[in-house]
């Protein structure tokens, strides 16, 4: 009889013991391995989600690229309608993958304003990923600033500023700026007219009492004025073909005759159209001007006008040029630029004067307004005692500001100008005046806040000056 052979009791433990184990140790390396497996996937998934998104850029670096070298060609060089499809070669290792590119042109009365761009990337490595951006070119506006002049200026205690604000000249700045405030010169001649007792012939470019200093930078680059001054015979040949003309009312060359202060009230009504009055006479007063090259005699107020017409604005073409004066307020309906200049009468250059609050109908950037004046943008003496001014405001070869009035029935401005856009001026600026007073108040109005829109500079009303003539990335996002 063959013995059998008898295991311990410890031997049977010894053996569920490695078999508990066994399993834990096989469970746990199936874990570890399903774990580094996933993450393997997720590493691979995630690098092809970063090559598509690097790809969807670059669709759009290409296209600035494009426009840079053919700046009115919205179809890629085809001459057909997108999307198109452009394969992205690596030059070390190959097809890196594809890319998609719509292609939006935003046009107004004909005109390249902006493009808006929608790129999607997908990588050769997993045709399944995509990441979409889109983004909008367009050349910079003047709507990018708060101010830009072209002559010395001084910012009183009063004032707010949000926006980047720019002088050629010197700045005196005392009042409050949360943006930058730049000035072309090292120095320059503060005198006792921009608050400067005694008088600094060698004062800093940016000088004065003003918070946040370390936002102040002197000498930067001159803005070009000659480079941003609109071309007003082009745009007269527009507005008569596709947008909104009117011929000049005033007459004579005779700068001390009512006649040839007359114009036009322009009234903007939130239903997309233009009530126009005739302006027949007006009102003189003894004015300091806030252009120093005008006349003490000051023809603003207006003291008779005629109703002529109302208009339907054009929707393709927001572009109403008016060969003569112009007062203007009301409610912006959609994109609008009025320009006030004359191009047919040597030595007429008309003006522009705000006569009541100038707002946007909305204010989510589809409504936008641009005022340009061959001479002065000026607000009228029957301005309201707290006025709200939105838009874009040039004074091409003059100074935006309001007049110094002798008689107080008009000086008198208790309240404040907020304005919410941009202000251009070839001269000083100037909507306050101390000195003599007004029941105590400092002539004109008693704060002033201005800040700068970004809808607009990004997104402005037709023809609105540039400062730059290449195109530059205005918005981008990810879809």
């Amino acid at each position: 009889m063959t013995d059998m052979t008898r295991r311990t009791p410890q031997q049977g433990y010894l053996i569920l013991v490695a078999l508990i184990f066994g399993s834990i140790l096989l469970t746990t390396l199936g874990g570890l391995s399903m774990f580094v497996l996933s993450q393997n996937r997720l590493h691979t998934r995630m690098t092809a989600q970063a090559e598509a998104l690097t790809l969807a850029e670059a669709g759009i670096e290409y296209y600035r690229w494009f426009l840079a070298h053919y700046p009115n060609d919205t179809q890629n060089g085809t001459g057909v309608p997108g999307p198109y499809e452009i394969t992205y070669d690596d030059p070390e290792t190959g097809v890196a993958g594809t890319i998609t590119l719509s292609i939006d042109a935003n046009e107004a009365c004909g005109a390249l304003t902006s493009v808006d761009l929608t790129s999607t990337g997908s990588p050769e490595s997993d045709s399944s990923v995509e990441r979409t951006v889109t983004a909008r070119y367009a050349r910079p506006s003047v709507g990018t600033y708060s101010y830009i002049l072209n002559d010395s200026v001084f910012a009183g205690s009063d004032r707010i500023i949000n926006g980047p604000y720019h002088s050629n000249g010197g700045i005196r700045m005392d009042g409050t700026a949360n943006a930058e405030v730049t000035s072309s010169l090292s120095t320059w001649n503060c005198t006792s007219s921009y608050g400067c007792s005694p008088s600094q012939s060698s004062a800093p470019g940016v000088v004065g009492s003003g918070p946040n200093q370390t936002l102040w930078e002197y000498p930067v680059p001159q803005v070009n004025f000659a480079g941003i001054a609109a071309d007003f015979g082009s745009l007269k040949t527009l507005a008569q073909s596709t947008g909104v003309y009117y011929g000049r009312y005033s007459s004579g060359t005779n700068q001390n005759s009512n006649n040839y202060w007359r114009g036009y009230h322009m009234i903007f009504n939130a239903n997309g159209t233009v009530t126009v009055r005739r302006v027949n006479t007006l009102t003189n007063l003894d004015v300091t001007p806030v252009n120093t090259a005008d006349d003490t005699d000051d023809w603003a107020l207006i003291a008779n006008e005629s109703a002529y017409e109302t208009r339907t604005i054009p929707a393709s073409c927001g572009l109403i040029f008016v060969e003569d004066n112009v007062w203007v307020e009301g409610t912006i309906p959609s994109k609008v630029t009025l320009v006030a200049a004359n191009v047919v009468n040597s030595g007429v250059a008309p003006s522009a004067y705000l006569l009541n609050n100038i707002q946007y109908g909305a204010t989510d950037g589809s409504d936008g307004f641009t005022l340009m004046a061959e001479r002065n943008v000026l607000i009228s003496p029957s301005a309201p005692n707290s006025m709200n001014l939105n838009g874009i405001f040039i004074a091409q070869d003059g100074a935006f500001g309001m007049n110094r009035y002798e008689s107080c029935t008009y000086a008198d401005k208790t309240g404040t100008l907020t304005i919410l856009g941009t202000t251009v001026s070839s001269k000083r600026t100037g909507t306050q005046w101390t000195g003599t007073t007004c029941n105590g108040y400092a002539r004109g109005f008693q704060n002033r806040v201005d800040s700068y829109d970004r809808n607009m500079a990004s997104d402005p009303a037709p023809f609105t000056p540039v400062v730059s003539a290449d195109y530059e990335l205005v918005d981008w996002r990810e879809e």
